[in-house]
């Protein structure tokens, strides 16, 4: 924290702090500088340093507070501990001012956490309607206060944790999936066709593409079904002028192939992925192209919208902001159109000119299979035929003659021979081992049968399945030469083909043309996001050390001069009581002072003689310190923890809201012109929500919420903040109204200034809302009684006594008799 006793910078809802304290070079510039700060009207509230001998000097200073309107003061008057009247002039007086006299004069680090509470709008109303309840509006403060903060390691620790998980660390590029974008990304990411446009007809009969789209189709379809008409049996035996012409119609169904392939890949080239115009549209419909009006699905005035739900929702899952940033740049990359010219690789892989080169080539025609086991199947079959006896020297020899006619017969009728022999591609049916083998093994059987003597009956059924098999092995060699013939010249694959190049020019037309400007408006805009994500990332990281050294964001960036340390002439030389050391309130009831001083000279000034000790005072042990190195005074009981396990969690997700509030007024921005929304700058309202969210957790360790926030009652209590059980706090105000309970702020010499009046001291009990907030069963705070000042921050929880002076001890002044101009 800064040294100075009050805060470098106003914080929100509490009343403005100033220090008129000498030495003061620009009291005026310290007064306009607190009339600026931001306050709401009507509710004017200042909290202010002043020496207790300058009050009536420092009037007019006081009065120019109420320049702007009524205001509410509380004046902290230190020192003069060597007085016996305090002067006060008319400006503060009750009920719109009030005075607390710190005899002891305090340093600056005993007054700021004094400063800190008093300037609460909770404890700052309580107090000045306590001091308008006393004598003059003037009382001596006592207090007894605990402080729940967190170790400087811890809160380090913790505030860089968050920054850290507010920034992420650097993350490649990923590929942006569709699960969970919106309906408008998803579209543009997995290149689908919107509903709405399932029916279109993108390539009409009528234009170019269209045409030669039909011819393909009736051609594949023609060499299909001749296909299967001369694989069969018929296509067999039928007569030469029954046949189709399979080369001719393949022949055909090339030819329309690589014509619409050209005029794909023209209209591919020519059209580009340039934003659609009337002029485009035209082109494209001399092509054969038609492309719709735009589908409802998608517009480009929803494509900004669904990038900040996408954003904000990848966020809301937790992830950082590079982590963010490298999601939407790869959502950029892949939605930003390439342009159809890029579609022509993928043409390429679908229609490679080589398989239409091989789909016109003629392939030969090759039937029954390999030529030895040809003959040797030939020769058994004829040597069965062969077996009858008598009939077997005609049936063997002629069962292989048969064989070597179909065979021939094959050849004949090859599918690759068009019927008027224009196109070819030869063939080899294997005729003659058919012919050699069935010759000899007819006359071998025949001779087997003559000497075996087999009955007329086996014979004859020998015969019957000699002749059969020949049959049937030769409609068998028959289909599957055709079938092979036809895999290699490969017409099948036509088909798919065709659909594949209907749906490449589908998604051309709609994602390369149709939605040309909704993606570049997409790429453009995602690209600018992931732009300003990396820009408060790099941001983020210069202020994840501000406890370091004196980079962007240290606490030390505010330090301005030496701390300001109690005159060694204070009350406390004057007694022999250390600074800080605390004396039992029933010293006062024992005290002799009101004869000593009715009795004494009547100089206002008149400073007591210190009294000298008898022998050297006993070195009294240091007062405890703070996390940040001030010595804690000694009503001040400072409880520090090593961070609940709520802390990083609250302040990332304040972080985040704060980041995402930052967002919200980029968005215009990004649909208005998305190349230039990514050089906005952001950094100085990054570093505004950096410094506040750090400033609240040093103010109360971000247990009230961020301004804009609202009162949310899931936010944890101070207790998961802090690691620090509120029990002690309970007690404390639970107690009884004890004046042994507080340290006066003031030594045991000035007993005699004040009133003995027990009734006439006001109490103000005050507890942070965070420290009750979330309490099991709040059986902790049951005794509290219903006078507590329940405040909405801060880290202090304790009583403020107020005990007012003897009436003779105040003296109003005004100005003019001070002799102040």
């Amino acid at each position: 924290m800064s040294p100075r006793a009050t805060p470098e910078h106003p914080v929100p809802g509490h009343a403005v702090c100033l220090d008129l304290r000498a030495p003061l070079h620009d009291p005026d510039g310290v007064v306009r500088a607190a009339l600026e700060a931001p306050q709401p009207p009507g509710d004017r509230r200042f909290v202010v340093l002043d020496d207790a001998e300058m009050l009536v000097a420092h009037q007019l200073l006081h009065e120019r507070l109420s320049s702007y309107g009524p205001a509410r003061i509380i004046c902290l008057a230190v020192g003069a501990p060597g007085r016996r009247t305090l002067h006060r002039s008319l400006t503060l007086r009750p009920r719109n001012a009030g005075v607390l006299w710190l005899l002891d004069e305090p340093d600056d680090a005993a007054l700021r956490p004094l400063v800190d509470i008093v300037s609460g709008p909770e404890v700052f109303g309580a107090v000045l309607r306590a001091l308008a309840e006393v004598v003059h509006g003037v009382a001596v403060p006592s207090a007894r206060v605990l402080e729940h903060d967190l170790t400087e390691e811890a809160r380090a620790r913790s505030w860089r944790q968050a920054v850290e998980g507010l920034a992420g660390p650097d993350v490649p590029a990923q590929a942006p999936s569709t699960d969970g974008a919106p309906a408008e990304l998803a579209l543009l990411l997995d290149e689908s066709v919107p509903r709405s446009l399932a029916g279109h007809d993108w390539l009409p009969a009528h234009g170019r593409a269209g045409g030669l789209l039909l011819t393909c189709e009736e051609a594949w379809d023609d060499a299909v079904e001749g296909h299967a008409r001369v694989r069969g049996p018929a296509g067999f035996l039928a007569g030469a002028d029954r046949s189709p012409d399979l080369p001719g119609e393949i022949e055909r169904l090339a030819g329309a192939l690589k014509r619409l392939r050209t005029a794909v890949a023209d209209t591919f080239a020519v059209a580009g992925g340039a934003r659609l115009t009337a002029e485009h549209r035209g082109h494209l419909r001399d092509r054969g192209v038609e492309l719709p009006e735009m589908p409802r699905e998608i517009s480009r005035a929803g494509i900004v919208p669904a990038l900040r739900d996408h954003t904000y929702e990848l966020i809301g899952r937790g992830l950082p902001l590079r982590s963010v940033a490298a999601r939407l740049a790869a959502l950029s990359s892949r939605t930003a159109p390439a342009g159809s010219a890029a579609r022509l690789q993928r043409l390429d892989e679908i229609c490679p000119p080589e398989d239409l080169h091989r789909m016109a080539a003629q392939q030969p025609f090759t039937a029954g299979g390999s030529r030895p086991v040809a003959l040797v199947v030939t020769g058994v079959l004829a040597l069965l035929a062969g077996l009858w006896p008598g009939a077997g020297w005609a049936l063997g020899p002629g069962t292989g003659v048969l064989a070597a006619v179909l065979a021939h017969l094959m050849l004949r009728r090859r599918p690759n021979r068009s019927p008027d022999g224009r196109l070819d591609g030869g063939g080899s049916t294997g005729a003659a081992p058919r012919l050699f083998g069935g010759v000899v093994g007819g006359i071998l059987g025949a001779a087997v049968g003559q000497l075996v003597g087999l009955p007329l009956w086996a014979g004859a059924v020998t015969a019957v399945l000699a002749v059969g098999a020949v049959v049937g092995l030769a409609l068998r060699d028959w289909t599957r030469a055709v079938d092979d013939w036809w895999a290699r010249m490969d017409p099948g694959h036509a088909g798919p083909l065709l659909k594949e190049i209907q749906d490449l020019v589908i998604t051309t037309a709609v994602h390369d043309w149709l939605f040309a400007d909704v993606r570049h408006h997409c790429a453009e805009g995602a690209g600018a996001v992931a732009r300003l994500l990396r820009g408060l990332a790099a941001t983020a990281d210069a202020y994840a050390y501000p406890y370091e050294g004196n980079g962007p964001g240290s606490g030390r960036a505010h330090d301005h001069g030496p701390e300001r340390t109690a005159p060694s002439g204070g009350a406390d030389a004057g007694t022999g009581t250390a600074p800080g050391e605390a004396w039992s309130w029933g010293d006062w009831a024992d005290s002799a002072g009101d004869d000593l001083w009715s009795d004494g000279p009547d100089e206002d000034d008149l400073v007591p003689e210190p009294r000298k000790p008898e022998s050297p005072a006993p070195a009294k042990p240091l007062a405890p310190t703070g996390a940040s190195g001030d010595p804690a005074p000694a009503w001040l009981e400072r409880r520090h923890g090593d961070g609940g396990p709520a802390l990083v969690d609250t302040l990332l997700a304040d972080l985040v809201e704060g980041t995402v509030r930052i967002l919200d007024g980029c968005w215009a921005g990004i649909e208005r012109d998305p190349a230039n929304a990514g050089r906005l700058p952001l950094d100085e309202r990054l570093t505004e929500l950096l410094d506040e969210t750090r400033v609240r957790l040093e103010r109360d360790v971000a247990a009230s919420p961020p301004p804009g926030s609202g009162d949310r009652r899931d936010r944890p209590d101070a207790a998961r903040l802090t690691g620090v059980a509120p029990d002690a706090v309970a007690r404390l105000i639970a107690a009884d109204d004890d004046p042994d309970h507080t340290v006066p702020m003031c030594g045991p010499e000035h007993l005699r200034l004040l009133s003995h009046d027990p009734g006439a001291v006001r109490q103000v009990r005050f507890v942070p809302e965070t420290m009750r907030r979330g309490a099991t069963g709040d059986d902790i705070w049951r005794g509290t009684g219903e006078d507590v000042e329940w405040t909405r921050a801060g880290r202090h929880a304790g009583v403020l006594r107020l005990v007012p002076l003897r009436p003779d001890v105040v003296r109003i002044v005004r100005a003019e008799e001070a002799g102040t101009p």
